[in-house]
């Protein structure tokens, strides 16, 4: 297919570009591109692209396409935090104007890369694609919205899929420190402890980026009716840990560590259990490869081969706020997270 993969430079998209191409799609890139002071390791692999903000696509930019995987938007907590009526513009109201242009353009899938946030505050109950939404933060009450709206759009010549991602870990040419097992590997490499700023409680699904990619390219090559309109939560039911257990992984994979919890440490609301098996009945093609002890040799081994350091792993480069942060501060960027040079 002709696919347009919006977010192609980024945390998810460096690594879904090359499996698209693998299964022999035509994949072009959309992409404002402001990480492109973040590559961690090896470079990425080109592809044609507009670079482009979300908010600026017009009908012209997606005529030929046969599907849209909508990556981009500011992509955690933090930044949705920053400023909550940009997060809303961004990640709600041009995702759902992307789905129209492409319903208006005749793109026939539209596959959205949302999030298990949307339940947020989900508790210790196992949460099925039939649970409610409970999201806490902008970030979640974006991508909650979003679905809401584009399902209304579908019909029988436009088919919207909706991947709630646990969340996510591995490496990536566009890394990211601000996700829970990378982040906690990178403690326990730099400085020898594996550092918790929560009471360790709280549960959490977690999935490998390849293995979200997997997804995408399921979805993506799957029979219609089978995506058409419906939501996936997209791991695996033994990946979901809690943060304490991922801790004690971390500790058995990073040589000469320790467990250390924040003074300050308590529960955190963002607390779910998620069932996956909807995806893994539906469509069979997907078949994840990573659980959280190989992601967090992976991780190890990488930051090992770069030689990691505390002030990198803690600066600008790869923690997507304060990358944000600086390029604002800097003047590269506007108040409306537009580039200014």
């Amino acid at each position: 297919m002709k696919v347009l993969l919006t977010g192609h430079k980024g945390y998810i998209g460096t690594v879904l570009v090359p499996m698209l191409l693998d299964r022999g799609h035509e994949v072009t890139g959309l992409d404002s591109d402001l990480y492109q002071d973040s590559t961690f390791g090896e470079g990425i692999r080109e592809i044609p692209e507009l670079k482009k903000d979300i908010r600026d696509v017009e009908a012209s930019d997606l005529v030929g396409f046969d599907a849209m995987l909508h990556l981009a938007g500011l992509s955690n907590d933090p930044l949705g935090n920053l400023n909550p009526q940009l997060t809303y513009e961004i990640n709600h109201l041009a995702s759902v104007h992307l789905a129209k242009l492409s319903k208006e353009v005749g793109i026939s899938r539209y596959i959205f890369s949302s999030s298990c946030s949307n339940y947020g505050a989900g508790g210790n109950d196992w949460l099925t694609e039939e649970s409610a939404f409970n999201p806490v933060t902008p970030y979640g009450i974006s991508k909650v919205k979003v679905e809401q709206d584009v399902s209304g759009l579908a019909n029988d010549d436009f088919t919207p899929t909706f991947l709630r991602n646990a969340t996510a870990y591995g490496v990536s040419p566009r890394l990211r420190f601000d996700l829970v097992l990378n982040n906690l590997v990178a403690w326990a490499f730099t400085t020898g402890r594996v550092y918790i700023k929560s009471d360790g409680t709280p549960w959490r699904p977690i999935v490998h980026i390849a293995d979200i990619s997997r997804a995408f390219i399921a979805a993506l090559e799957a029979p219609r009716e089978l995506v058409h309109n419906k939501a996936f939560n997209v791991g695996r039911n033994e990946d979901n840990y809690r943060i304490r257990e991922l801790a004690d992984i971390v500790k058995e994979t990073v040589p000469n560590c320790e467990i250390e919890y924040a003074k300050d440490a308590g529960p955190d609301k963002r607390c779910y259990r998620v069932d996956c098996s909807y995806i893994m009945e539906t469509l069979p093609e997907f078949q994840p490869q990573w659980d959280a002890r190989k992601g967090a040799k992976e991780l190890y081994e990488a930051y090992k081969k770069v030689g990691l350091t505390l002030e990198e792993f803690e600066g600008p480069k790869y923690q997507r706020i304060a990358h944000i942060k600086k390029l604002l501060q800097e003047e590269k960027l506007n108040t409306n997270l537009r580039w200014q040079v």
